[in-house]
């Protein structure tokens, strides 16, 4: 009896130490978890709190007047305002490509627009033209991966996909620096730039949520001057920086029956989109018919590392901006300003109006909040500040320099752009592509109403103000103190 009693009594101590050593695993590994969040957090945010300045060789190395040109440029171009007909013409231009294609996007996906480019570039690798995709590695990571669509090219003998700053969680301080251009080569023959990812919201018009964006065409009329080659000069230097790396090109990858599927289901989709679109088998696109003559285009970049970037191509913008005489117009989704910016803008003063989404239209919440709390600041550079309120998120970036600049891009006026990813904008001298972008702009102006202080506007006959959606009420009252303290990120 009394050894029965003493296992008894034993058994709950029992009981309770393993539970003791339960807690005290979970909080060890609850420990662990934070501090490798905080790591994660910390390592990613540190290198871009200090954002550098303008050094003195871009300054000396910029001159406004090498982005004019005289008589007729070898370059023709075409401005793409309608998402449909940027579907269709990246199509068009894809399949009627004998030699190389060159496509870089920051987002690919796999709807139905994403399937329609996989297709044709699929159909185009199977004919024997060389193609090249080039991705960032943050979104590859979320769209790619795993995914056979893009497995069904990748393994391909006539196709290489390339990712810019593969994301690796050991090294967060490489996180952030992204890569965010996009544009599309055929041949040396033509190209589109501009700021549309490579899915639904930016191209065709299938079902579903819509963005409004911007894309230049530029085709070279057969000169070696063409700034078609400062595109391809471009994508061969950054695709050679040490933080590429190819995505899945194992021959092996081909013979998965779910890889073999979704690469018969591509080639299908070809020969229907084929069938129906008989302008994709007839002849080849005509490009100088489509197309208007310039002076001279030329390209502007960012620095094409991974961290903290010298802004450039704001710099450069806001030199060129700095020419007009009467008028310049910017476009942008959202406006989340430095002191810096700031101090550009109000040198422009009120020649120069910008529009960007208004807080209730935005589709980038962090931006929208940010506005309503720095509202003041950017009516203080006494620039003219619309809202645009059209009820489907604007996402272009441009702008318009008097009557003769004409300028298209990936570009977003926000610190992102300025200082964190690779950006690229298209400068194209010529009074009638200009003439085209102002008149385009304009029929989104039409949507938007003027600013007159942080709580009014001036009179509008044609624009209503929406109310601030709940979701943003709640993040703005809550969230704003912390968003001020990250804001250099958005």
């Amino acid at each position: 009896m009394l050894c029965l009693n003493y296992k008894e009594s034993s058994k709950p101590q029992s009981t309770q130490l393993q539970k003791k050593r339960k807690t005290k695993r979970r909080r060890i590994v609850l420990l662990l978890l934070l501090v490798f969040f905080l790591y994660l957090g910390i390592g990613a945010v540190a290198p871009f709190t200090k954002q550098p300045e303008v050094s003195k060789t871009t300054k000396e190395s910029f001159n406004p007047d090498d982005y004019i040109g005289s008589g007729d440029g070898p370059d023709r171009a075409r401005i793409i305002k309608d998402n449909k007909e940027a579907l269709d013409t990246r199509l068009q231009m894809i399949r009627h490509a004998k030699e190389s294609i060159v496509m870089s996007t920051f987002d690919f996906r796999t709807d139905e627009a994403g399937k329609d480019l996989l297709a044709l570039l699929l159909d185009a690798a199977d004919r024997g033209v060389s193609v090249e995709i080039f991705a960032d590695g943050f979104n590859s990571w979320v769209r790619m991966e795993g995914n056979e669509y893009f497995y069904a090219l990748s393994p391909h003998p006539n196709v290489t996909i390339t990712l810019y700053n593969k994301i690796n969680p050991l090294k967060p301080w490489t996180i952030m620096g992204r890569m965010h251009d996009k544009y599309l080569v055929i041949d040396e023959t033509a190209y589109v730039l501009g700021g549309r990812n490579a899915f639904g919201y930016f191209l065709g018009d299938y079902k579903g949520h819509k963005n409004y964006d911007w894309d230049v065409l530029v085709y070279n009329t057969g000169s070696n001057d063409s700034s078609l080659y400062q595109i391809l000069s471009y994508f061969r230097t950054i695709t050679a920086e040490k933080c590429c790396s190819v995505f899945h090109d194992k021959p092996s990858l081909a013979k998965r029956s779910s890889v073999k599927k979704a690469a018969d289901e591509l080639r299908a989709r070809a020969e229907h989109l084929m069938t129906e679109n008989p302008q994709l088998d007839a002849k080849a696109y005509d490009y100088e018919g489509k197309t208007e003559k310039t002076h001279k285009i030329s390209l502007l970049h960012n620095p094409i590392h991974i961290f903290a970037k010298e802004p450039v191509v704001f710099y450069q913008l806001m030199e060129l901006a700095k020419t007009a005489k009467e008028r310049v117009t910017i476009h942008t989704p959202y406006a989340v300003c430095n002191d810096m910016m700031y101090d550009s803008f109000t040198e422009l003063g009120d020649k120069a109006e910008i529009m960007f989404n208004s807080a209730a239209n935005n589709g980038n919440l962090f931006a929208a909040v940010d506005y309503l709390r720095q509202k003041q600041k950017l009516l203080d550079t006494n620039m003219t500040i619309m809202e645009y309120e059209g009820g489907v998120s604007y996402h272009g970036k441009t702008m318009a320099i008097d009557d003769h600049l004409a300028i298209i891009g990936s570009f977003n006026m926000d610190m992102r752009s300025t200082y964190i990813d690779t950006e690229l904008m298209l400068v194209i001298h010529s009074e009638e592509i200009t003439k085209d972008l102002r008149e385009k702009m304009n029929e989104y102006e039409k949507y938007a109403a003027v600013a007159d202080t942080v709580d009014t506007y001036l009179p509008s006959e044609s624009v209503e103000m929406k109310e601030l959606p709940p979701k943003k009420q709640f993040v703005r009252k809550w969230f704003g103190w912390l968003m001020d303290r990250v804001r250099f990120l958005f």
